[in-house]
């Protein structure tokens, strides 16, 4: 049985517009659930997937650094806005699974 867990750490920033546009992150999990898509069309039990994190946090090999989250946290102020990829997770989730 299997229950993989990914992230990605990157960069993120909020653009002018006020956006975190990670669509680097939105690939890499793309190709994850496809992956784990083709694992259950060979036999493997999966019983889900997850993502590493929601919100980005500190880390501890890396400091505030980089951001693994799908929801951006302003660490001054603590405010939380959600990024493009987790706009595309919710709508794979009410999709339940890719298009």
């Amino acid at each position: 049985m299997a229950w993989p867990v990914s992230g990605i750490a990157l960069h993120d920033y909020v653009d002018p517009s006020g956006k975190v546009n990670d669509q680097d992150r939105i690939a890499f999990y793309e190709g994850h659930n496809r992956a784990v898509q083709q694992a259950i069309a060979d036999g493997v039990d999966v019983r889900g997937i997850a993502p590493w994190s929601f919100m980005d946090n500190y880390e501890w090999a890396s400091g505030y650094g980089y951001r693994f989250g799908m929801y951006y946290v302003d660490y001054g102020t603590q405010r939380r806005l959600p990024k493009a990829s987790a706009r595309w997770y919710k709508d794979v989730i009410s999709r339940h699974g890719l298009e």
